[in-house]
């Protein structure tokens, strides 16, 4: 009673210096609750351009660590072994990031198109619009002068291939871009410019709107301005604006065409998060089920030391019998060695044994804890499991029939095959949409418009003055664009086709030729689950058979080791009998425990095959991604031993 009385105060001591620390803890946990990475709050004019916030790693265990904790040993049920891995695995908590990614991964398809280009404005530099100014007069005449620098074209992004039908950009575009430009340009011919040395400030401005069709087109909305000063006295508009207004759209009408192909990229990825979602539950049930062989593995352990220190005793016992034995001469010499020897094999099994609990401890805290044994709080205690295996009377099974459709129901590894083949014949869209010509029509509308400071040219005897209606400034030109003075329209069609297509063919055949080896592989997996659970059966069948007779040869041996020791003590066996007898007790015990372990794990392994670990152990799945059990541990009502 004291003993009890002395271990619970040292038990209370331990948790009364714990407890802050626990307060701590629990505060850092909850405030790494969340992993998702969270848009800004700014205001939503601003949202789209600032960078989304992952918070930091979780790093800290749960609370319930420090709480399982008592007088210097971590004691664990098996739920609570489950619980701790949830909350602090690394795998899982690395597991937990992808279907996050994969969330992300659908916002990315939905804006649609390739990777960014690489945007080059460089070529603005000194442009102005046909017909303005001298050098816009050169251009419209196709006349280029060196280091001019006017109206080439210009570079807008860069091309990525891609195989298919590529997606439009379907997040709309806003882009603007403004050149400022001084330019000197020595003129060959000064007949136009009438000047040796032409002297040009411009400033260019780009306005424009953009926005991809899901059906496979893009509408553009662009305004360009221009504003010209030069030197040239030949100008009868100096300085000059020419704005310029054009809407336009092109569409696919056989490659890339329909929204089926354009959006095969956004249904994959949608897909894929329902894939990673199924993953995550393969990874927790993995988890699981590695964590309860080990916790198992670990109490047969701890039992598998209380039996070799038990043949320990008995071979000490009998050590100091046959010393006794040998003092009255009713014992030969030589059998006191034999005596000796197997007390040495009992120790150096007692040895192995607790080599073996460690090395199963060490695995169990790498499997519950974020930091493994550097972990403080881990690293000095010893892990005490409460449960033992139990092997119930019946194992109840249903019919062979019934298991098969229930893991082929419930299996989330196989419904994320199943799932990743139909990803895979979406995808083969956009392969064999490939395969068509390119046919594009194109249709556009454009106004522009010229205003500008009037000057009188004169030149042999006549003066030339500007029309009075391109007198004005900038709001003049715009009310020209407006009034659509100066209208251009154009339509049209483009044709591609090439005419052996082998590149197109190639792609969609390699596409079809792995799809057929992932409805092949998944196939495979299906045909597999039956052979699974009828192994499965049988290893659990085994098991306990294994194990009755286990129990049944280790009774015999011990009847048969305390009838040989009792035929000593009398003087009618010899102590190479009783030795023998001590080894086969101590190998039927080890054998016990095995059998154990082995019905442990195939009953383990039968509910992963069956699909049926989460339930079997009350898991939820919400709780497991999440990182946080509510379930209260059961261990406040056991007692330490």
């Amino acid at each position: 009673m004291n003993a009890r009385h002395d271990l619970w105060m040292a038990a209370r001591r331990y948790l009364a210096a714990g407890l802050c620390a626990v307060c701590a803890v629990s505060q850092t946990w909850a405030q790494q609750a969340g992993i998702a990475a969270e848009a800004s709050p700014a205001p939503a004019i601003v949202r789209p351009y600032l960078a989304p916030e992952a918070p930091p790693v979780r790093l800290a265990n749960s609370p319930r660590l420090r709480e399982l904790v008592r007088a210097g040993n971590l004691y664990l049920t098996a739920q609570d072994a489950v619980a701790l891995a949830l909350e602090n695995n690394i795998d899982l908590e690395v597991a937990r990031y992808n279907p996050l990614v994969a969330d992300w991964q659908v916002t990315r398809a939905q804006a649609g198109g390739l990777l960014p280009g690489v945007p080059s404005n460089a070529s603005q530099a000194g442009s102005v619009a046909a017909g303005q100014g001298v050098t816009g007069s050169q251009a419209a005449a196709g006349v280029r002068i060196a280091g001019a620098g006017g109206g080439g074209a210009q570079t807008t992004n860069v091309t990525i291939s891609q195989i298919g039908p590529v997606t439009q950009t379907l997040d709309p575009i806003i882009q603007e871009a403004s050149t400022f430009s001084h330019t000197s340009t020595p003129q060959p011919n000064v007949v136009q410019s009438l000047t040796p040395v032409l002297i040009t400030d411009t400033r260019a401005h780009t306005l424009s709107f953009q926005q991809g069709l899901l059906t496979g087109g893009s509408i553009i909305l662009r305004y360009t301005g221009n504003y010209l000063n030069e030197n040239s006295p030949t100008d009868v508009l100096n300085p000059s604006s020419a704005p310029n207004l054009l809407i336009g759209i092109q569409h696919n009408l056989l490659r890339g065409l329909g929204t089926t192909v354009n959006a095969r990229t956004i249904t994959v990825a949608k897909m894929n998060v329902g894939i990673s979602d199924l993953n995550f539950r393969a990874q927790v049930i993995n988890v699981v089920t590695r964590v309860l062989n080990v916790y198992y593995g670990l109490a047969a352990s701890l039992e598998d030391l209380k039996a070799n220190r038990t043949s320990l005793d008995v071979a000490q016992a009998f050590f100091k019998n046959v010393q006794e034995q040998v003092r009255i001469g009713s014992v030969a010499p030589p059998d006191l060695i034999k005596a000796e020897a197997q007390v040495v094999t009992s120790q150096q099994a007692v040895n192995d044994a607790v080599a073996s609990l460690a090395q199963q401890e060490i695995q169990l805290k790498n499997l519950i804890s974020r930091e493994g044994t550097a972990d403080p709080v881990l690293a000095g205690v010893r892990i005490v499991p409460v449960d033992r295996i139990r092997i119930p009377e019946h194992d109840d099974l249903p019919p062979l029939e019934e298991m098969v459709k229930q893991a082929l129901a419930n299996r989330s590894d196989l419904e994320a095959q199943r799932q990743s083949e139909a990803a895979s014949q979406v995808s083969t869209l956009g392969t064999r949409n490939g395969l068509r010509p390119n046919l594009q029509v194109f249709a556009a509308e454009s106004h522009a418009g010229l205003a500008g400071t009037p000057k009188a040219v004169s030149a042999g005897g006549f003066t030339e003055t500007p029309d009075p209606y391109f007198v004005g400034g900038l709001s003049t030109a715009l009310g020209q664009v407006f009034r659509r003075n100066f209208p251009t329209e154009r339509i049209g069609a483009f044709y591609q086709a090439p005419l052996r297509n082998l590149q197109a063919q190639a792609d969609y055949a390699i596409d079809e030729l792995q799809f057929r080896q992932t409805q092949l592989s998944t196939r495979k997996s299906l045909n597999q689950v039956e052979v699974d659970v009828r192994n499965n059966v049988i290893a659990l069948r085994q098991a306990r058979a294994r194990y009755a007779a286990a129990v049944q040869n280790r009774i015999l041996q011990q009847e048969l080791l305390a009838g040989e020791q009792k035929r000593f003590a009398l003087g009618t066996s010899v102590p190479y009998n009783v030795i023998q007898l001590q080894r086969d007790l101590a190998t039927a015990q080890a054998a016990e425990t095995a059998a154990l372990v082995a019905y442990s794990t195939a009953r383990i392994s039968l509910d992963q095959t069956l699909g049926t670990t989460l339930s079997a152990n009350q898991i939820s799945i919400v709780e497991a991604y999440q990182g946080r059990v509510e379930r209260k541990s059961s261990l406040p009502q056991v007692l330490p031993q």
